[in-house]
């Protein structure tokens, strides 16, 4: 079984560099995009497995990115943003976004270091992006 597709939304080089290498080092499949309008684009085009998408995005606001992608698909969208206020979750997880995780995170909290528990698809994803495959 193919490992599944996540595409990294980021447009902060050091973060996506960490997101990357740890996708890297544990043998997943991805594909990057560094701004909102890209990330549409490859989200339609590629069809990713999951997608971690920041917030804070040069050209819009990633909550748009969710609503946008939402209008045509269910892939499971795990939010990784500096942004740590309540509301801005509620605004994403109200969007569609399925998980949210706050910047800075560690790798365990990405979910793909060795200590990750195993789930329904064994150690193929990310422990936050493994639940909600699992739904679809």
């Amino acid at each position: 079984m193919n490992n599944p597709m996540i595409l990294v939304v980021e447009d902060d080089a050091p973060v996506r560099n960490l997101i990357v290498t740890t996708l890297k080092t544990h043998e997943y499949r991805y594909l990057t995009a560094k701004n909102g309008a890209e990330a549409i684009l490859m989200a339609a085009s590629h069809n990713p497995d999951v997608l971690f998408l920041d917030l804070g995005l040069p050209d819009m606001d990633g909550i748009d990115v969710i609503r946008q992608v939402r209008t045509w698909s269910n892939l499971p969208i795990i939010v990784i943003s500096a942004r740590s206020d309540d509301g801005d979750k509620i605004e994403a997880l109200d969007a569609g976004a399925d998980d949210y995780l706050t910047k800075p995170f560690s790798v365990e909290e990405l979910g793909t270091g060795p200590s990750t528990p195993t789930g329904g698809f064994g150690s193929t994803i990310p422990p936050a992006a493994r639940i909600w495959t699992a739904r679809s």
